[in-house]
């Protein structure tokens, strides 16, 4: 199989397979990617934003090893395949410690007498940089990741370093590109362990280097960019996490498949699986997952700068899906930095009604709390104080869990006794309660517990320092890290595209009568999180619906069935992807902080799509005739 590192390369599409989309993927995946049919990468992506975060104590305790224990797992049961197989794998799950990965993975090698060579990427950890507490970021604070944008308000409780001064930073990390895989991997790398690279850098690295481009083919580079943000979420483009199940037979959905994207040297993809596996792909999976979590547009890289204004999607066989219409550009002077810190701490309580009269017991509740904590002046100790009422009661129920909702009571402190005092104080008017009060024994989630806070910034892409290194078997030592520099160029961001929000199209009055339905019924859609903002993007499938929907899908219109969930301190951008019949939003500012620093429920806002699809609607009848929903 060594034949073909040598004959094929760059002489058709590479073939690159993904393994996980985060940290709990099950390790067994990697290994039915190598097996289950002909690859030339693996690739995974293991790092949320918060997982790695979440490690970071632990590691500088010495109680965690630093990288992911799935992506370990993965390779000891995969490596021997991957051998013989002569497959190249690029992942991040060296989350905070890519060397020591790097290290275990080589010594399992040479136990196994396997002809491997481990290299890994450093350069994403920005603690050097920052320093180690909020203190030091004074005058160093890098800007926030949308301080670019004048119409957008940042979140109040922001990160000020002038406020909190002895609060340790947990973790700073950079998201780089795949400047240091290609390096890697021209150097002989057959592993590249990397920490916080860009979900779709492995993917980028892997192509860049199959094809031999150049650093300046941004054309090619931004096809490989959105070929890597199709596969890097595992089984969301084989149909998980697809709002259209529901015309499907749903043993389909059971178990999906994980995808594979064969690029060719133009940067243009055909996403697809592994036969015999589940789930599907169809330009509807794949559209879903183009939607998920876009920032509008543009989409940004350490390397390139993706412009998917003319993107197409097109079903060109069973389960083969090509992606085209890609343009590139250089990438911006900045890359994505998290910064994570003690935010102090959260707590939630959680409590039931039942059936009759639960709007009133709800107020009622809330006005009983609200006196008891201003009684004993808690509730000045709270920065933040907010009852959710979660649900709606069945009209008519058939059983009692139909007629029930839940309240919850979310509440962040700096410190615990706050917390504890609001807790105290649902005890005290606890046989106070409205009719028919009750609530899980399991109080757990009532205790306070400290959570980190997430501030997303913009780093200057010429102060890091990316480098590459190997592990020499020989010498059962590293070698001397290779500095792989920076892009040869940046291009500023320009203003992101904004169609307004009196954007007509063709006048609503134009298509005739309508009848109320669900958006869900016509419309199929996907909505994630980017930091502090929300993002949704919703396509029909003909052009008839596409000219009913374009116009009718405004902004004020979103803004309208949002209802209760929209503020004025939020701000909206919408684009429009012609060629994929879909009009996409931005809200900024909805989720707060983001990750374990927002208030909501859904926190990383992945139900917010279908929320809106259960919306009634006024739909033309002209138009529904045309629908293929």
């Amino acid at each position: 199989m060594e034949s073909r590192w040598t004959s094929e390369i760059g002489r058709r599409p590479v073939k690159v397979a993904n393994c996980s989309g985060y940290a709990g993927d099950p390790s067994w995946q990697m290994f039915r990617q190598v097996t289950d049919g002909d690859v030339d990468f693996i690739t995974g992506d293991y790092l949320a934003e918060m997982n790695l975060a979440e490690n970071a104590e632990a590691y500088q305790a010495g109680t965690h090893p630093g990288w992911i224990t799935t992506a370990w797992a993965g390779l000891q049961e995969s490596i021997e395949v991957v051998a013989e197989r002569r497959i190249k794998v690029v992942i991040n799950g060296g989350s905070l410690n890519p060397s020591g990965l790097a290290q275990k993975v080589a010594l399992l090698a040479r136990e196994k007498g396997l002809d491997l060579k481990v290299a890994f990427v450093s350069g994403d950890n920005l603690q050097p940089i920052l320093g180690n507490t909020l203190a030091a970021l004074k005058d160093t604070l890098p800007p926030h990741l949308d301080s670019d944008n004048p119409d957008v308000k940042l979140p109040w409780n922001s990160l000020d370093p002038s406020k909190n001064e002895s609060i340790p930073l947990v973790s700073a990390n950079a998201y780089l590109g795949a400047r240091a895989i290609v390096q890697g991997l021209k150097m002989g790398a057959d592993i590249i362990i990397c920490g916080r690279v860009a979900d779709a850098s492995p993917v980028i690295g892997a192509a860049w280097f199959w094809h031999s481009w150049k650093d300046t083919d941004y054309d090619r580079l931004a096809g490989a960019l959105i070929s890597g943000h199709l596969i890097e979420c595992s089984a969301y483009v084989t149909g998980g996490n697809f709002s259209g199940f529901t015309e499907h037979d749903p043993e389909i959905f059971i178990e999906p498949g994980f995808p594979l994207a064969e690029i060719d040297a133009d940067g243009t993809c055909v996403i697809t699986k592994h036969k015999g596996t589940g789930g599907m792909v169809t330009e509807d999976t794949v559209k879903c997952q183009f939607l998920y979590e876009l920032q509008g547009s543009i989409y940004l890289n350490s390397d390139v700068k993706a412009y998917l204004n003319n993107v197409k999607v097109q079903q060109v066989g069973n389960d083969r899906v090509r992606i085209s219409g890609i343009t590139g550009a250089p990438p911006p002077p900045t890359t994505k930095a998290t910064i994570f810190y003690h935010g102090g701490y959260q707590s939630q309580i959680l409590l039931n009604a039942t059936g009759y009269g639960t709007t009133q017991k709800w107020k009622l509740f809330e006005t009983q709390l609200r006196r008891k904590l201003a009684v004993s002046a808690i509730d000045k100790d709270l920065s933040i104080l907010e009852f959710q009422v979660v649900g709606a009661p069945e009209p008519n129920p058939r059983s009692q869990l139909s007629s029930t909702t839940y309240m919850r009571v979310f509440a962040e402190s700096k410190s615990q006794e706050p917390l504890m005092g609001l807790l105290f104080g649902v005890r005290d008017i606890s046989l106070q309660h409205f009719s028919g009060c009750h609530m899980a024994l399991d109080v757990r989630t009532a205790i306070p517990k400290p959570f980190l806070a997430m501030y997303p910034a913009l780093f200057p892409q010429n102060s890091l320092k990316e480098t590459i290194t190997s592990w020499d078997n020989q010498s059962n030592s590293m070698t001397e890290a290779v500095d792989v520099g920076h892009p040869p160029k940046y291009e500023l961001l320009e203003r992101r595209e904004n169609i307004p929000t009196t954007y007509l199209g063709k006048p609503l009055s134009s298509f005739g009568p309508t009848k109320p339905i669900r958006l869900g019924d016509i419309a199929l859609a996907r909505s994630g999180d980017k930091g502090s903002n929300l993002n949704v993007g919703f396509f029909v499938r003909t052009p008839k619906v596409w000219e009913w929907l374009r116009s009718f899908l405004s902004s004020s219109k979103l803004i309208q069935l949002m209802g209760e969930d929209w503020s004025e301190d939020y701000f909206i951008e919408r684009v429009e992807f012609e060629n994929i019949f879909a009009v996409h939003f931005v809200v900024y500012g909805i989720l707060g902080r983001g990750v374990s620093s927002s208030t909501r429920l859904d926190a990383l806002g992945k139900g917010f799509a279908d929320y809106v699809r259960d919306k009634v609607v006024e739909v033309p009848v002209e138009v529904l005739h045309e629908s293929k929903l």
